[in-house]
């Protein structure tokens, strides 16, 4: 296999836009102990930030891929100079003579090896000193802001301290377009929603019946001719902006798979949506997280996966309590963005029958995605079986297709089962006992004997 060399790093962009922070850091300073007006000037205001991006590098590419303004670089500058220039905010530390303590107003706080960790106090003084009304407003951008994440200091809980000490991170998202390169520090985004979901294989891999597949067809022609429909020939007058879509059926039957092809064949991303998560801030900032996913979800084109749906739109019970009030409000809330949202939304499920009546007359199309038939379990162990492997004589896969019902994902177990023993044995060869203890295996999970 060829290997795949890394992306350069953008280091000249970096540079200038590191020098351009510890300016602007430089002159917040000097106006702090030395100011003769009791407010603080907007920053980075007429310290301009570093001429044109004319650099092909991976950075400037982001900056411009994202529209970055000068307050939105200062603040990505900000929340990458403890990864890439600790000593930059060093000069934050500075004792207050009063206390002997670092400055409160600073904000920065101490992190591991004792580099100073920006936090929104950071940023407000950096961006707006005293200055109450500038320093709403860098709130604001902070809390609206999807590519610059506020995370919880290490040790505290997300519901508990102020929002002013929430460390500075720099999103994923933008880190995988401005940094690339395995050589680079990895960030944790211990906020994110949703990640990205991906496969190695091609839409001609998919073993689905007839009226499933062209089910999936007509979600790729509302992404393909969605925006025409609706913004050329009007239909956006009297139709949501939007498709949501449910995928039920038993497990293993390709309901990931489909969502995963049908964004590589239209060029977009999937992301799945991390449903324990949600749930477990399901009090408090539920509202904006979901916002803030679909919003970036939006702005990307990205098509977004609720897997175990159910537990978010089962079928309704009497409210108990006032906490199941509010689980309520926030399932209305959630579904109200789904249906605003302009993309495409795919709902999975195992079982369609635990979904409420309600919510599926709001979904555009419901596509069943059943066990696979014996000609299609046939061809699901003879496209999965490893080139690099033989059959031993005695292994009749017509006759297993035929005797025992498995999905794709319960075939790929069982394959995955068989293949280990044949290389630990080193011979290559995938046996006919090994597949039954496979099968026999894969049965009982499901409660269910050969």
């Amino acid at each position: 296999m060829k290997r795949t060399e890394p992306s350069p790093i953008d280091a000249a962009t970096l540079e200038a836009e590191l020098e351009w922070l510890a300016q602007v850091i430089e002159q917040r300073l000097a106006h702090y102990f030395h100011a003769t007006t009791p407010s603080s000037p907007e920053l980075p205001g007429a310290l301009a930030p570093p001429p044109a991006l004319t650099s092909t590098g991976s950075y400037a590419a982001a900056i411009q891929h994202h529209r970055l303004d000068p307050t939105e670089r200062l603040l990505m500058a900000l929340a990458l100079a403890p990864h890439l220039r600790p000593q930059l905010l060093d000069v934050l530390a500075t004792p207050n003579p009063g206390t002997q303590r670092p400055f409160t107003e600073f904000g920065a706080l101490i992190g591991p090896g004792g580099a100073l960790l920006p936090t929104v106090e950071t940023a407000c003084f950096v961006l707006a000193g005293d200055n109450l009304a500038a320093r709403l407003r860098t709130l604001q951008r902070l809390a609206q802001h999807d590519l610059i994440q506020v995370t919880p200091p290490p040790g505290e809980a997300a519901a508990s301290g102020s929002l002013l000490h929430g460390l500075l991170q720099p999103s994923p998202a933008f880190l995988a377009l401005a940094l690339p390169g395995p050589a680079l520090p990895q960030f944790v985004d211990r906020s994110a929603l949703a990640t990205r979901v991906t496969t190695g294989l091609r839409w001609d891999d998919l073993v689905l019946p007839a009226t499933t597949l062209a089910q999936l067809d007509d979600i790729g022609l509302w992404l393909t001719h969605g925006h025409r429909l609706l913004n050329d020939w009007g239909l956006g007058r009297r139709i949501s902006a939007g498709h949501v879509s449910l995928f039920h059926g038993p497990p293993g039957t390709g309901k990931t798979l489909s969502a995963c092809l049908l964004g590589e064949r239209c060029g977009r991303e999937v992301h799945r949506v991390d449903l324990s998560l949600v749930a477990s801030k399901y009090i408090g900032e539920t509202e904006k997280n979901l916002s803030r996913l679909f919003d970036a979800a939006e702005r990307e084109g990205h098509i977004l996966f609720f897997d175990e749906a159910d537990a978010l739109f089962g079928k309704r019970t009497g409210v108990g309590d006032s906490h199941d009030r509010y689980a309520n409000q926030e399932v209305s809330y959630l579904l109200q963005r789904i249906e605003a949202f302009s993309g495409v939304v795919v709902l999975a499920s195992n079982m369609k029958q635990n979904i409420d009546d309600a919510f599926l007359r709001r979904f555009q199309s419901v596509i069943h995605f059943p066990l696979p038939k014996a000609a299609e379990r046939l061809r699901l162990w003879r496209e999965a079986i490893p080139a690099e492997v033989t059959l031993e004589p005695s292994l009749d896969l017509e006759r297993l297709a035929q005797q025992v019902e498995l999905s794709g994902g319960t075939i790929l177990n069982v394959l995955r089962y068989a293949c280990l023993r044949a290389m630990a044995r080193g011979d290559a060869v995938l046996r006919a006992e090994d597949t039954q203890e496979g099968v026999r295996r894969e049965l009982l999970k499901e409660g269910r004997t050969v």
